[in-house]
């Protein structure tokens, strides 16, 4: 095949996405005002509670067997190692711009996590559609591709919900913290400001907790205290720890926040999808239990085309700027379009070498573009979720977005070069 040929076939998801981000950032123009930034975060609300779980049960039940799961055990490990080296590059950017502390769960979800979902689906099936693909029947490539895109969705949800959301939550509620505490210190502060020199605070503040030096602790109230040997006094110390242990990694893991509910929609799918008893009663035009799954479905359409109407929306906002570092931008560009490909094909043709991948050139090529595509789009549902980073955040995404245009194209022409 030509390659002005796959240059086309490449380039026409890539336009697609672009319409589509184009219409939404001008529904968010003040003039027209369809998607205010009020409306945006409501939107984002239900395409978090709602659109992206249906989208991710229903595509996952329809396409995903106890057969081909088997056969595609690779792509989960793949997209970890995308995550894994997009986390390395980030903590990379972070050391060598420096940049401020809000943003660096941010800077390593844009370098981690990859539109592996939504722009697939408009990605793949488009492909598949052209004529002179060269991967094969236009509906035999579509329903493979299909259930390659379902589980790519799947895992980078579970991924993007258990490991992002928790970075940026992190990194906002830290950044909280130091408000607080600069709210309670606001004099002091305001000293600081003024170019004077405070006076030093007298005392110390742990003496406070100490027994004191002219009334010191009678050995009498020490008799008072119920004798224990040593043995029991550490196997409380011991169950005490363990608690604590458990309430520490509650605490620090929020299994809520987890299992939020893409990730929950993605359990669910893999269940319905692997067991034949539940399929067969919900799967299928004939299955008795077929219009809850319709339901689904028709609910889960609706989560790609709203996904990019706000990122278009919120794209507006970065036209308008913002003070983000010029070296950031760059940063995540050559992370996401230059270094993080260039690993990713070296794994892929090395699976495929070692024969860790069956040889199907949809799935080789859904691989590779797992490494290429552009920061995903949840990522701003998550800025916006806890407020930290939303103007930077649109910056980034119109920078990588309108250049995933450019890179995206090059990147699936070569893709397909190499595995057609």
């Amino acid at each position: 095949m030509r390659l002005l040929d796959l240059l086309y076939i490449a380039s026409v998801p890539i336009l697609k996405v672009l319409i589509l981000t184009a219409l939404g950032s001008l529904l968010a123009l003040d003039n027209i005002h369809v998607l205010g930034e009020s409306t945006r975060k409501e939107l984002n609300r239900v395409v978090f509670l709602v659109f992206s779980p249906a989208l991710v049960v229903s595509s996952l039940a329809k396409t995903i067997t106890y057969e081909n799961i088997v056969t595609l055990w690779f792509m989960p490990v793949n997209i970890l190692c995308a995550f894994i080296v997009g986390s390395e590059l980030g903590w990379i950017l972070i050391k060598i711009t420096r940049p401020a502390k809000q943003l660096k769960g941010l800077i390593l979800g844009c370098c981690a996590a990859g539109n592996n979902g939504s722009l697939l689906f408009i990605i793949i099936p488009a492909v598949c559609s052209e004529k002179g693909s060269p991967f094969g029947s236009p509906d035999v490539c579509s329903t493979y591709g299909m259930a390659y895109v379902s589980l790519s969705l799947a895992v980078s949800a579970i991924y993007m919900w258990s490991y992002v959301y928790n970075v940026v939550r992190v990194s906002s509620r830290d950044v909280n913290k130091e408000a607080d505490s600069d709210g309670h210190g606001g004099s002091t502060s305001t000293v600081k400001d003024a170019g004077e020199t405070p006076e030093p605070i007298q005392g110390n503040y742990s003496e406070a907790f100490l027994p004191s030096k002219e009334f010191p602790v009678s050995d009498e109230y020490e008799l008072l205290l119920p004798f224990t040997n040593s043995e029991g006094i550490v196997k409380v110390h011991l169950s005490d720890k363990i608690k604590q242990c458990f309430r520490m990694i509650s605490r620090k893991l929020n299994l809520k926040a987890v299992f939020a509910p893409s990730t929950t929609a993605a359990i669910a799918g893999f269940i319905i999808g692997v067991i034949p008893q539940i399929r067969n009663s919900l799967i299928g035009s004939g299955a008795p239990l077929h219009v809850v799954e319709a339901s689904a479905s028709l609910i889960g359409d609706a989560a790609i085309p709203t996904i990019t109407l706000i990122v278009g929306g919120n794209l507006l906002r970065g036209l308008r700027g913002s003070g983000i570092q010029s070296s950031l931008i760059v940063g995540i560009v050559a992370v996401r379009f230059v270094f993080l490909p260039l690993i990713g094909t070296a794994i892929v043709k090395g699976a495929v070498h070692f024969g860790l991948v069956h040889s199907d050139p949809l799935y080789q090529f859904v691989l590779l573009l797992q490494f290429a595509v552009p920061p995903a789009l949840n990522i701003g549902t998550i800025t916006q979720l806890f407020g930290a980073g939303e103007s930077e955040c649109s910056v980034i995404m119109l920078w990588t977005y309108a250049l995933a245009s450019i890179f995206l194209t090059l990147w699936s022409t070569l893709f397909m070069w190499l595995v057609a």
